[in-house]
């Protein structure tokens, strides 16, 4: 049986080394998701506005959506990432694109897996920061919405 792909690249990623980045994808895959498949899509703008929009009910662009799949066997669901906008945000955090690819990767599959930065009282804040110390990572979404970042 062919595993499902961990990342789709829908666009092109100048200053990404995608086999480095699939290899931390299997790594979250294994160390934060148990084993459990998920997917992310690495994609444009546009297209994650649109599945704001459709979805969410924001008609506003972001850098990362997840669509947890609901189902307790199988796929955890989906992440989407907007490229232009996570190159962006490394701009303004001085980190490669690739380091900011890997924050959100981490973000997204927190949220595929029931964590809620808005609702749950700070599990989600307190777990992504233990996952970005072991994966040496730099300040998480959360922690940057805390210091005055757009989010």
């Amino acid at each position: 049986m062919k595993e499902d792909p961990l990342l789709i690249f829908a666009v092109a990623t100048p200053g990404v080394d995608r086999a480095a980045l699939r290899d931390f994808a299997h790594c979250l895959r294994q160390e934060v998701a148990a084993g459990r498949p998920f997917c992310c899509r690495i994609t444009t703008d546009r297209e994650v506005r649109e599945l704001n929009r459709r979805f969410l009910g924001e008609d506003r662009p972001t850098d990362v959506l997840s669509f947890p799949s609901g189902q307790g066997l199988g796929s955890l669901g989906d992440i989407a990432i907007a490229f232009p906008y996570a190159r962006r945000q490394a701009a303004a955090f001085g980190h490669p694109v690739e380091t900011e690819l890997r924050v959100l990767l981490l973000h997204g599959l927190l949220h595929l897996l029931g964590y809620d930065h808005e609702t749950d009282g700070g599990r989600m804040r307190r777990a992504e920061q233990k996952w970005r110390r072991r994966l040496g990572l730099p300040h998480g979404l959360i922690s940057r919405a805390g210091r005055g970042a757009r989010r």
